[in-house]
């Protein structure tokens, strides 16, 4: 063990060097990096949201409207079926968790197949709609349609999963760097969102559904004009989003209950400007483009509704066919608005609504004082055990102060080359480590002691303590890493952040230990030649 080659020192000190190089940067403001040489690292600390402040938001997604959407699609599909097979039916409608509709004359022969009737007819159609679905017959025709419990667990996770995705894409879109973005239960979705000084307008983006839908106006009945008292047959009313009329009242049109253009066709959306007004530009992937295409080649000077979220945001006159699958949206927008709008509908539509259950917001101050603490714990952590190592190891243990600050200088290099988030965990981990940094160098000490009572010379000595106590220091090195590892498996957020700054710690307090103090030792102990150690 007292043996060092070339290469070892040479790769010990590339290490402590690439240590220093990738923590440097911490030291330099933003703006001076820019100019550094295209070599020299640019990698900050990422800091967390208690440590940089920003929005914390716990998010529930209505995975109730999903199977709500589901089963209105459902009925649909049961009504189209039956009348194309010619079979009677009633009161077709959904009914709390099941589709129901009620077969007239069901035991009447259905025609076709011999001896089928209609009840049997109806429920064979109705098997094949979709699949995950089960039926049940009730008395007097009625039949119920329900999705199994794998189904409905089946579309829960893609529902939630699908969402996670969307925040994801447009907190991205957003520009927030290293937000946290994670499931939590069945329903929920937890965001952190570090450094983020406009929290309404991160609600704004990531609560909206912006489903867009485009719609044909029943050009019979014109904004202003009066209205029925119920929407005619086929239609429905929807309202004009932030426009009120001359009385004060939101401005309400008549549009057709069928979607022309569905708002999942779109593949790009960006703001621009048209006529000196914000705009935002869309266009179509090749089925969106064919789709509108041919509804304004067929209304060529109707009103074309643009809903999102069920609200009207445009209606322009379609003055010619627009067959390039492109085209804008036009509203009044503020530039802010015209981005997000955009952001929006780049991102796509949430399957499903959201509710914010908790909101928390981090002041910058805050996150000052925890940093400022967490440094001073750090200096009072490093001073009292570089103080107890000199009383206790003279200048051994010297050496072993050098290497626990080459191991902070390593830990943050570390950190800085993997984007890591620093939260007020991550500085308790590297307190831990600061302790337990020279935890390995307390084991070889005390073993070299214990050499050097039995009779040993020093190199003798010096090479028995190495050798005896290093299976015992990756033992314990080793437990404690499984540990951080399982925190960081199974843990969030914080947790995580403990895990990741301890295990990143055991690794580099390790090879400062077992290599870097080593080497100080032995090259000491080769110039002086004592007679007896210093210990």
């Amino acid at each position: 063990m007292i043996h060092f080659g070339r290469w070892k020192i040479i790769a010990v000190l590339t290490v402590c060097a690439l240590g220093f190089l990738f923590a440097v940067p911490n030291l330099i403001p933003k703006s001076q990096l820019e100019s550094m040489p295209g070599w020299f690292p640019k990698n900050q600390l990422n800091l967390g949201l208690d440590l940089r402040g920003g929005s914390h938001l716990l998010l529930e997604v209505d995975i109730q409207s999903v199977f709500r959407e589901r089963l209105s699609n459902l009925v649909q599909a049961m009504r189209t079926e039956l009348r194309q097979e010619r079979i009677a039916y009633r009161d077709i409608g959904v009914a709390g968790e099941v589709a129901a509709v009620t077969i007239l004359k069901p035991d009447e022969p259905a025609g076709g197949r011999g001896g089928e009737t209609n009840l049997e007819k109806a429920r064979r159609i109705l098997r094949d709609i979709e699949q995950g679905t089960e039926i049940t017959t009730e008395r007097n025709g009625r039949i119920l349609v329900r999705y199994t419990e794998d189904a409905v667990r089946e579309r829960r996770d893609q529902a939630l999963d699908q969402s996670v995705e969307i925040v994801r894409r447009r907190v991205d879109e957003f520009g927030t760097t290293e937000p946290t973005i994670q499931r939590q239960g069945e329903d929920r979705i937890l965001v952190q969102l570090p450094g983020v000084d406009d929290p309404e307008r991160v609600k704004r983006l990531i609560g909206r559904t912006a489903k867009m839908t485009f719609h044909l106006v029943d050009d019979r009945y014109t904004p202003g004009a009066p209205l029925p008292a119920t929407p005619p047959a086929g239609s429905m009313f929807a309202t004009m989003d932030g426009s009120p009329d001359t009385g004060g009242r939101p401005v309400t049109y008549v549009i057709k209950r069928r979607i022309m253009v569905s708002g999942d066709t779109l593949v790009d959306a960006q703001p621009t400007y048209d006529q000196g007004q914000p705009v935002v530009s869309f266009r179509f992937d090749s089925i969106g483009a064919r789709q509108f295409g041919r509804v304004t080649q067929e209304n060529v000077g109707r009103p074309f509704a643009i809903l999102l979220d069920g609200k009207v945001i445009s209606a322009p006159v379609i003055r010619e066919p627009i067959l390039g699958g492109s085209g804008i949206i036009t509203g009044g927008f503020t530039v802010e608005e015209a981005r997000d709008l955009a952001v929006l509908l780049r991102a796509g539509a949430l399957p499903a609504p959201m509710t914010i259950l908790e909101e928390r917001t981090v002041g910058p101050d805050l996150g000052a004082d925890s940093v400022a603490a967490g440094e001073i714990a750090c200096l009072i952590g490093l001073v009292l055990v570089m103080v107890f190592m000199v009383m206790a190891y003279s200048v051994f243990g010297v050496f072993a102060n050098v290497a626990l600050f080459l191991n902070l200088v390593v830990i943050t290099g570390a950190l800085s080359l993997l984007q890591a988030t620093l939260t007020l965990p991550g500085i308790a981990g590297i307190v831990l480590t600061i302790g337990m940094a020279v935890d390995a160098n307390v084991l070889i000490f005390e073993r070299i002691r214990e050499e050097v009572k039995s009779g040993r010379t020093p190199l003798s000595a010096v090479d028995a303590g190495y050798r005896r106590a290093l299976t015992t220091i990756i033992d314990s090195n080793l437990t404690t890493l499984i540990a951080a590892l399982l925190l960081f498996q199974f843990g969030s957020g914080p947790v995580r952040g403990f895990a990741v700054t301890l295990s990143i710690g055991l690794m580099t307090s390790m090879f400062t230990a077992i290599m870097v103090t080593r080497l100080m030792v032995i090259l000491y102990l080769r110039r002086q030649r004592f007679r007896a150690l210093p210990i």
